[in-house]
């Protein structure tokens, strides 16, 4: 059998002969969203030589991806988790802990910590997410019960945390569903929070004494699923995933805490749930919900990049006969997983639940007659912490390559690589990237000597009628008028009405920023004399972070019109989210100073 290969979009030099940019721009026509039936041929292919490096490269572009969406690029400082042991109850072969950890100073995440009694050794821990049950952590029901999961896995001889989603049970000093445009662009959401206290709950669990921190395992169903493999992708402390009715060619989450924009700009989660290759993961499917599909659709695409690596055997998968669940037939795979990877025993009779008591709900909360502590932080307070910190971040970036690159990931653009161009009407042509489908309509007058890209928020036609347009095309000058995406004759019906448009269609801003890049890779094709960029109105802005994020040989004229970086300046005029914590403004500029000193 010939070893899977990987689709990637590898560049090119050149302007590709025969081949046309397609008749409409499928930035205005494709619109994935969560909804969306994806296809696996967007991350693999048959046979092919030199595959995992290019795996190995796709993966660390998406890690990126996923930490910019979460507002995690950087990640914040590790400051002392400070752990309350709250409450300890004893019972038969275990002991529960309700514990509080401080996962961001004056941040507080609550969770009950399960492990064995009466044994010694170094146990390996576990990640316990919980979905969006009524009662999270404390659920106990047929379809899903953490409590009877940590019970049976601190029997079984494992360290168990069972932690809350932000807004559930102990871990309330924001809602669950929060956030709106502003916080967007600081990268402060649900989604961020929650890698963050996941990463932090690891943290905690290898500081255990009993605990050995080279064995630690993540599982979760539903939101907890998606929790799972969101972090199994971006932090190889996890050594074993068993994410549950959650990984889905059909349904991408239905919660802002599977859903920050960006995270699904050009793949889904079955690509995000393949980047715990090589790492032993189980996938637990149901047929009536959004993993139904899963052999076909979830397993066989993820199982080839196992192939790559040379470790099919360690990816399996189960369907369990119910609806959306983790209930014990589906707990038990996972134990019996488990067992085999971390404790080298495949003795399915040792894996099987036994009859336990559960707990009280209220006894196993840790702030059951209990306040916060005093320092803890209102949203106010935490808004306010996350937007100082990325402020302080930034400003400790001293190097360049750094900062563009954070500013590139979270404008989710390119300097492209193969370009394809046709004539149009009226003179003008069609600009495309090969592998894109997208069109920039443009009008370009060839010349000699210094060439000129212009680019006005009206489009090229008002562009046209300036003064410096008219003496450039008189001196026969090179000069590239364009009609930037969603401008002049480039604007077309898009439809942004999906919930979570964002978390996998680019802003029009952002597309803005791409065009007048792949405008510049066009000039480069053209002359290889240094490009004059020039930008009025809002496409100064425009052209500021197009140059910012581009590898030189510009001379930049951006006419930024009383822009000044404030957060209402992005919402009203270059909306990216993601964009303040990345830099902003500063952070443009820094790199622009950096392109006129060169």
């Amino acid at each position: 059998m010939a070893a899977p290969r990987l689709l990637l979009f590898l560049p090119a030099a050149l302007i590709v002969a025969g081949q046309t940019p397609p008749p409409f721009d499928s930035r205005n026509t494709d619109i994935p969203h969560t909804d969306t039936h994806f296809s696996p041929k967007a991350f693999w292919r048959h046979a092919s030589h030199g595959t995992l490096a290019q795996w190995e490269d796709r993966k660390r572009f998406l890690r990126a991806q996923i930490l910019a969406a979460a507002g995690l690029d950087p990640l914040p400082p590790k400051t002392p988790l400070n752990p309350l042991f709250v409450k300890r109850i004893e019972r038969d072969g275990y002991v529960i802990e309700n514990v509080l950890v401080e996962t961001l100073p004056g941040y507080y995440l609550g969770g009950n910590l399960y492990r064995p009694l009466g044994r010694r050794g170094r146990f390996p821990g576990v990640l316990l997410a919980h979905g969006h049950a009524q009662n999270g952590r404390l659920e106990n029901t047929e379809l899903a019960s953490p409590p009877s999961f940590g019970i049976s896995m601190a029997r079984q001889g494992y360290a168990v945390f069972s932690y809350d989603m932000v807004g559930w049970n102990d871990t309330k000093q924001t809602i669950h569903e929060f956030g709106g445009p502003r916080e967007a662009i600081w990268g402060f959401g649900p989604l961020g929070l929650q890698p963050w206290n996941s990463m932090r709950a690891l943290d905690f669990l290898q500081s255990l004494d009993d605990v050995d921190p080279e064995r630690i395992a993540m599982t979760g169903w539903s939101g907890g699923g998606t929790q799972t493999f969101v972090m199994t992708a971006v932090d190889d402390r996890v050594k074993v995933a068993a994410p549950v009715n959650m990984v889905s060619s059909v349904m991408q989450g239905g919660s802002p805490c599977e859903n920050a924009p960006g995270l699904r700009f050009d793949t889904y989660n079955v690509e995000i749930a393949a980047l715990a290759a090589p790492r032993p993961m189980i996938l637990v499917s149901s047929p009536w919900d959004q993993s139904r599909h899963s052999h076909a659709e979830i397993y066989t695409p993820i199982r080839g990049i196992y192939y790559v690596y040379g470790k099919s055997h360690a990816l399996e998968a189960v369907e369990v006969e119910a609806q959306h669940n983790y209930n014990r037939e589906s707990r038990e795979a996972v134990y019996r997983f488990f067992g085999k990877h971390l404790l080298n025993d495949t003795d399915a009779t040792k894996f099987q639940e036994r009859p336990m008591v559960i707990e009280k709900p209220a006894e196993m909360l840790a702030l059951n007659g209990r306040n916060l502590p005093p320092d803890a932080k209102t949203y106010d307070g935490l808004f306010r912490f996350w937007r100082e910190m990325a402020v302080a971040q930034t400003r400790q970036v001293h190097d360049l390559a750094e900062l563009r690159r954070r500013l590139k990931t979270v404008l989710a653009v390119e300097m492209p690589g193969r370009l394809l161009t046709e004539s149009a009407e009226g003179g003008t042509i069609i600009i495309g990237r090969a592998d894109r489908r997208d069109r920039v309509p443009a009008k370009w007058y060839p010349g000699t000597g210094k060439p000129l890209l212009y680019v006005h928020e009206g489009g090229m036609a008002a562009a046209g009628n300036t003064t410096q347009v008219r003496e450039a095309v008189a001196a026969k000058r090179p000069v590239l008028l364009i009609d930037a995406f969603q401008t002049g004759s480039a604007v077309a019906v898009r439809d942004r009405s999906a919930r979570y448009f964002l978390t996998f269609n680019r802003s029009d801003d952002a597309n803005r920023v791409q065009d007048i890049l792949t405008s510049i890779a066009f000039l480069r094709r053209q002359s290889k004399e240094k490009i004059e960029l020039k930008g009025t109105g809002k496409a100064g802005v425009w052209c500021l972070f197009a140059a910012a994020v581009s590898d030189g040989g510009l001379d930049l004229d951006a006419d930024l019109s009383g822009f000044a970086g404030k957060d209402e300046d992005f919402l009203r005029g270059f909306y990216i989210p993601g964009i303040q914590r990345a830099g902003g403004l500063d952070a443009a500029l820094r790199l622009t100073a950096a392109l006129r000193r060169n």
